[in-house]
């Protein structure tokens, strides 16, 4: 018998090793460089409804949170009753700036090779659905999310319920699921859901707030991230 004409096995693929099945990111100050355009936004509508001026750092903590409950703790001094108007002015404000807000360099290449890893791509975010909904028109992004959860639609964070309902959608157990996030929120609302949770420092919220909330890493940049994630996730 000539063996040289036996043709060989087909290659098999094999599945990609993982640790976590689902990964959950944050968007503005993960994802989105829109950090310090909140913060002038969230200081602009507090100081057009009567409101003292939050600092820069009052302003950026609320980062995360539902837009309610965020304006409500960077203004203080702001009645209840006037809650509503403070939310309309600061959507004012955000969307005479929305189309200068970028995603951080190197997110696409990274949300591109999980996705080539078959994780399960999602988004868990203090933003409204509509909001959300806008930011992901840009043509890049479409198709790369499997599902998303916003703070309106569920509750905001550090509640678990966004976690928890991304989870059941794909069947997926908190030992499976990695939270990603700028802020302790994002953190802590991990922890809340049983989950694992990675922190980027280039966000909201400083780093050193981090450690107590148990993140399994604490990423620089995106490219840190990214090698974080190939190498662990």
């Amino acid at each position: 018998m000539n063996l040289s004409f036996i043709p060989a096995a087909p290659a098999v693929r094999k599945a990609p090793t993982r640790a976590f099945d689902l990964i959950a990111f944050d968007w503005d100050g993960t994802l989105f460089d829109s950090t310090g355009i909140i913060v002038r936004c969230i200081q602009a509508a507090v100081v057009d409804v009567g409101g003292q001026r939050p600092s820069a750092q009052a302003a950026s903590y609320v980062i995360g949170l539902g837009l309610m409950q965020a304006l409500a703790h960077a203004a203080p001094d702001v009645p209840p009753e006037k809650y509503p108007e403070l939310g309309r002015r600061y959507q004012f404000h955000y969307r005479q700036h929305q189309n200068d807000i970028v995603l951080f360099e190197g997110v696409l290449p990274l949300l591109a090779a999980l996705n080539e890893r078959e994780h399960i791509v999602t988004v868990a975010t203090g933003k409204s659905r509509r909001g959300l909904d806008e930011a992901l028109q840009h043509s890049e992004l479409k198709g790369v999310f499997a599902a998303s959860r916003t703070a309106d639609e569920t509750a905001g964070k550090p509640d678990p319920t966004m976690l928890h309902e991304l989870m059941a959608q794909f069947d997926v157990p908190p030992e499976r699921t990695l939270m990603i996030g700028d802020t302790t929120h994002d953190l802590q609302m991990a922890l809340n859901a049983g989950c694992a949770s990675v922190g980027v420092s280039y966000g909201a919220h400083e780093p050193d707030a981090f450690h107590v909330l148990q993140p399994r890493h604490i990423a620089h940049s995106v490219s840190d991230l990214q090698t974080w994630l190939l190498q662990n996730g």
